[in-house]
């Protein structure tokens, strides 16, 4: 049978199904193969909040989204050009997604009468004409798994589970993407278990001949290699390139490593990728709260090692009376937050930017710390480092913030030489002659770092106000302005050893876009697209919050309005606004997602078809 090859420059496909369909599985496998190929892959896995949610409802959709090219994909994709869907509540979420004349691969098994009631169908959309606007082809996938393993011996219930397995066949196919890489990871996953392994590779290799053979589907795809700088890559979430640079700063502060965190979504999985690097001498623990998380890497930096905490949205909260003891203390600490939405428990699965003011505020008293944030799962990893460096360098708790887009989204990271990433000159204090604990750096105001148990090295620091240098308690009203005074002015003097921010487009003009953290893909995305069309605008990009660049101000200045972006309802926009006294216009959205680059230059049109004067 003749089919065609069609050469694209990008795709995006999602697969979707009920939260025990196995779609992340088959998203990351997925994502895996073509970053493999040398593919640019964006990822996005969008799963409820509930454990298990209730089979075949609405709220119950789990899905898993592939954006890859052979150019920077910046963002997990707008519209979706491929949807699996595995039922009809798994359609019904996510149909409004996918472009006009999009490829829909269905399994009818999920379309029977039970399941388009929970979707709140009143016909089945297969049958009724509802989607002549997109390619349809619709298969009982359940069935055609049973007729493959019909002689397996596994029961219909397992038979079932490999589903997922079959539809990843034939979007390999449809892709042109090979099945090694798929059945080298069922090998290691199932390599004890025989007959599994086998039913599994049988059912991803059915499934890409069902797609070849297929009478219906006569059009395939191909995207080749980006134009990569040369080197070794890997797929990389932002949650493990958290943990990996953590592990490399430990390795060029010469330090142990401790984090001390308690499981909470979406940040649980920094704690699981930590738990294997045993071998590099890493010390992890789980804590019973988020209290105990943060107040275990206390304990450690304060026995001088390199240590970290990570919690998500809440868990900061709980976080914030021992976040003001490691101001006080003047210790070096890492707090990853991985934010989600909020208030309270919010809706765990799902980004927001919603903690930028308890990461600046949220202390008691004047407790001023370094705030920055990463912008794209790879950024994670360097961001950590610099979070680690600057913890080091001046002796204070630096908060670090991610989002669950960033976090467990993925992107190909090529792995750099540890050896060429500049080491930390990390000095304890020794020598006892003119030791006292709050003694200063002149330079960086970082007080001096002594290791309990080193002879003549005896000292005190608390949560107690401390006299400037002796580190005894102190009452002084004096002495307590002026230590909020120094470690205020501490954080401050960083803006000095930072990046100032690098202006995309013209150096002034109209409009300024302002992004910080994860609406950073979405924005660069737009801007081509906008300049092809004539539109001129100028983009900053924040990875520091707190100090903010330090030139930053006179950047803000040369335009007539600057737009900040914001997941949230305006967080970063009244910062900027009480600090330069500058009018500021917002684009929010708070709708567990991120925005994606047709809403980006949506907005800008809107605006610059407004002249200011």
């Amino acid at each position: 049978m003749n089919k065609e090859l069609v050469e694209l420059e990008f795709a995006t496909i999602r697969f979707a199904g009920d939260s025990g369909d196995g779609m992340q599985l088959t998203g990351t496998q997925f994502s895996d193969t073509s970053a493999g190929l040398g593919n640019e892959v964006n990822t996005f896995p969008d799963y409820p909040s509930e454990i298990r949610a209730p089979e075949g409802t609405l709220y119950g959709v789990s899905a898993y989204q592939v954006h890859f090219g052979n150019k920077k994909t910046h963002t997990p994709g707008d519209n979706i050009d491929v949807l699996i869907a595995m039922n009809a509540s798994s359609l019904k979420v996510n149909l409004k997604h996918v472009r006009k004349n999009g490829i829909l691969i269905l399994n009818t098994a999920g379309f029977k009468d039970k399941n388009l009631k929970l979707a709140k169908y009143e016909s089945n959309p297969i049958l009724d004409g509802s989607l002549a606007n997109y390619q349809v082809f619709a298969y009982d996938i359940n069935e055609q798994v049973r007729n493959i393993l019909d002689d397996s011996g596994l029961s219909n219930k397992y038979i079932d589970r490999t589903k997922n397995i079959f539809a990843l066949g034939l979007a390999y196919w449809l892709f042109s993407r090979p099945l090694e890489p798929t059945e080298n990871w069922l090998n290691k996953k199932f390599g004890k278990k025989q007959d599994i392994l086998a039913a599994n590779i049988k059912v991803l290799r059915a499934g890409y001949m069902f797609a070849a053979e297929n009478q219906d589907m006569i059009v395939r795809y191909n995207i080749k290699p980006a134009n990569l700088e040369k080197g070794t890559y890997r797929n990389i979430t932002g949650n493990e390139a958290v943990a990996i640079g953590l592990v490399v700063a430990a390795n060029r502060a010469n330090m142990p490593l401790f984090l001390g965190s308690y499981p909470i979504t979406p940040a649980t999985e920094i704690l699981h990728f930590i738990s294997s690097y045993k071998k590099f001498g890493v010390k992890h623990m789980q804590m019973e709260d988020e209290i105990g998380g943060i107040t275990s890497a206390i304990g450690a930096s304060y026995g001088g090692a390199l240590a970290a905490t990570t919690t998500s949205g809440p868990g900061l909260s709980l976080k914030v009376e021992a976040m003001g003891l490691a101001v006080m203390l003047e210790i070096p600490l890492l707090i990853i937050d991985v934010q989600r939405a909020g208030p309270s428990t919010g809706l765990p699965t799902k980004p927001e930017q919603s903690d930028l003011y308890i990461a600046m505020y949220g202390r008691h008293g004047e407790a001023p710390m370094p705030v920055l944030c990463a912008t794209s799962s790879t950024n994670c990893f360097d961001m950590t480092i610099e979070a680690a460096r600057i913890a080091l360098k001046y002796m204070t708790p630096v908060i670090l913030l991610t989002d669950g887009y960033l976090a467990q989204g993925s992107e190909p990271w090529r792995i750099p030489d540890i050896e060429k990433i500049p080491s930390f000159n990390v000095e304890f204090a020794t020598d006892p002659t003119n030791y006292a604990p709050y003694n200063r750096n002149p330079e960086t105001l970082a007080r001096m770092w002594a290791i309990p148990g080193t002879p003549g090295m005896e000292h005190r620091i608390g949560g107690l106000e401390k006299e400037n240098g002796s580190g005894l308690v102190s009452h002084d009203p004096m002495n307590h302005q002026k230590m909020c005074e120094i470690r205020a002015k501490k954080i401050d003097n960083i803006a000095f050893d930072i990046p100032e921010v690098t202006i995309d487009g013209p150096e002034s003009g109209d409009l300024l876009v302002i992004s910080w953290g994860s609406t950073h893909g979405a924005i660069k995305k737009a801007l081509p697209k906008l300049r092809e069309e004539g539109y001129e605008v100028s983009h900053v990009s924040l990875n520091y919050i707190n100090p903010l660049p330090r030139n930053l101000e006179s950047v803000m200045r040369k335009f007539k309005r600057i737009l900040v972006p914001e997941l949230n309802l305006g967080q970063l926009k009244a910062l900027l606004q009480s600090k330069y006294l500058l009018p500021i216009l917002g684009y929010n959205k708070i709708q567990g997602n991120t925005f994606t680059s047709i809403e980006i230059q949506n907005k800008i049109k809107e605006l610059l078809s407004v002249k200011e004067n």
